[in-house]
C-alpha cells in the first residue's frame, strides 16, 4: 500500500506543477484551489508512504515521478518541446526511479 501511496503522491505532485503553470497563465481562485489540492494531496500521500518506506527512497521516487510527470504533462498539455534529448532525460529520471524501487 505504501508504494501505491507513493505513486499517487508523485502523480499529485505532477498535477500540482501543472496547476502552477495554469495559475501563472490565468490568475483566478479556481487555479489556486487546484494548486492547493494537488500539492496537499501529494504531501498527504507522501507522508503516508513514509510511515513504511525509508525517507531517502520515498523522497527520491516522489520527486522523480513529479519531475518526469511534470515534464511529460508540459509536452502533452502546453506543447513544450518534444526534442529527443528531453525525452531521453525523462527516461533517465524514470529509469533511476525504477532502479531505486528495485534496490530499495
Amino acid at each position: 500500500m505504501a508504494w501505491i501511496s507513493l505513486i499517487l503522491a508523485g502523480l499529485c505532485e505532477a498535477f500540482g506543477v501543472v496547476t502552477i503553470n495554469k495559475l501563472n497563465n490565468s490568475r483566478n481562485w479556481q487555479s489556486l484551489l487546484l494548486l492547493i489540492l494537488g500539492f496537499g494531496a501529494s504531501f498527504l500521500f507522501l507522508a503516508y508512504a513514509m510511515k513504511t518506506l525509508p525517507m531517502g527512497t520515498a523522497y527520491a521516487i516522489w520527486t522523480g515521478i513529479g519531475s518526469a510527470g511534470g515534464a511529460l504533462l508540459g509536452i502533452m498539455i502546453f506543447g513544450e518541446s518534444k526534442d529527443w534529448r528531453r525525452i531521453a532525460c525523462i527516461a533517465l529520471i524514470l529509469g533511476a526511479t525504477i532502479g531505486l524501487k528495485l534496490v530499495g
